[in-house]
C-alpha cells in the first residue's frame, strides 16, 4: 500500500492552504465541495467538514486545498490538519467515489505550430502536469510513462511537459504533415485512458529543486529576484504559447548579463536568438536601466 507524506503550501489567498501529497490521490477530475452535503461521493471531504473552521475542500490531482473561516489562522491549526488527511490517506479509506460521477470530460487534444519548425505543440483539455518537465532522451523520461512511449517513434527527438500542453521536437527525417495525426492521437488515448503522465514522485522532486525561476531564494540579490519577476509575468506567458519555457540561471552583477535557460520548443529554436535580443533583452533593458547589458541563453 502506498504511504502518503504531506507537504503545505501557502497560496496566494491567506484562507487557502494547500496540502500536497507524494501521491496522487484522484485520475484526471477537479472536485470543489462547499459544504458536507456537496461532498457526498467524497469520505475524506466529508471528515474534514467536521472541522468547524473549513469552508471549502478542493480535492484535485495531488493536493486537497482547504478554505478557512475566519475564526482562526492556519498557523494554529495547519500542522494538525496535516496530520489527519495524512493519517487518513494511509489508512486506505476512499478520497472520491470517482466511478459516482455523472459526467466525464472526454480528453481532446490539438496540434499547434510553434516558431520552431522542429516542434509541434499538442493542447489538452486538462491539466497534465503541475510543473514543467524536459526529456532530451528516452533514459530522462523514465519516471514518464507518457515520454518514454513517445520516444519510441523514431522521429522523436524531444519532449517537453507544461500544465496542459506537450511539446513535441522531431528530427528532419520526418515531416510533420505524415505523423502529426499520429502522435495527437496517442496523447489524446493515453490521457483518456487515465495514465498518469508524471510519476508523483517525480512531481514532488521536480518542486523541491525548483530553479530560481520558480521561487525567490533567500541568496538571490534583489536585481535577480527582480528579473525572475519580469519573466514570469511578461514573458513566460508568451514562450509558454509558443510550446515553450525560461528559466532564469543566474546574474552577473559585473558584466550586467542575465543568463536564462531556453526549453521545449524554443531550445534550438532558429528564431530564438531574434526573440532573445529584440524581445526578452530589450525589456529588461527598458525596465531595469543600465543594470542590464545582454540576455545569453542556454538551451535546457
Amino acid at each position: 500500500m502506498k504511504e502518503y507524506t504531506i507537504t503545505i503550501y501557502e497560496t496566494t489567498n491567506p484562507h487557502i492552504l494547500k496540502f500536497e501529497t507524494n501521491h496522487f490521490i484522484t485520475k484526471n477530475n477537479n472536485y470543489e465541495f462547499k459544504d458536507i452535503d456537496q461532498a457526498k461521493n467524497s469520505p475524506l471531504a466529508q471528515q474534514l467538514f467536521y472541522l468547524p473552521f473549513v469552508k471549502t475542500v478542493y480535492i484535485s490531482g495531488n493536493f486537497i486545498a482547504l478554505e478557512r473561516y475566519d475564526i482562526v489562522q492556519w498557523s494554529d491549526v495547519r500542522d494538525e490538519v496535516a496530520q489527519q488527511i495524512v493519517e487518513y490517506l494511509n489508512s486506505g479509506a476512499p478520497i472520491v467515489h470517482e466511478e459516482q460521477d455523472e459526467k466525464k470530460v472526454p480528453a481532446t487534444v490539438y496540434a499547434e505550430n510553434t516558431p520552431n519548425p522542429a516542434a509541434m505543440r499538442f493542447v489538452a483539455n486538462k491539466l497534465l502536469v503541475p510543473t514543467a518537465f524536459e526529456f532530451k532522451n528516452i533514459d530522462e523520461a523514465k519516471d514518464s510513462a507518457l515520454a518514454t512511449e513517445l520516444f519510441k517513434f523514431p522521429f522523436v527527438k524531444e519532449v517537453f511537459f507544461d500544465e496542459n500542453y506537450v511539446s513535441v521536437t522531431k528530427y528532419e527525417v520526418a515531416d510533420w504533415n505524415e505523423i502529426t495525426l499520429e502522435i495527437r492521437e496517442y496523447i489524446r488515448n493515453f490521457i483518456a485512458d487515465g495514465k498518469e503522465v508524471v510519476s508523483a514522485n517525480s512531481v514532488a522532486k521536480q518542486k523541491a529543486e525548483a530553479p530560481s525561476s520558480q521561487v525567490h531564494s533567500d541568496s538571490l540579490d534583489d536585481t535577480s529576484k527582480k528579473i525572475i519577476d519580469i519573466l514570469e509575468e511578461y514573458v513566460k506567458p508568451a514562450v509558454a504559447s509558443d510550446g515553450g519555457n525560461i528559466l532564469f540561471k543566474s546574474y552577473d552583477e559585473e558584466t550586467k548579463t542575465v543568463n536564462v535557460v531556453l526549453q521545449g520548443a524554443c531550445s534550438g529554436c532558429p528564431s530564438s536568438t531574434f526573440t532573445l535580443k529584440n524581445g526578452i533583452e530589450n525589456m529588461l533593458k527598458n525596465m531595469m536601466g543600465d543594470k542590464i547589458e545582454q540576455v545569453v541563453a542556454l538551451n535546457g
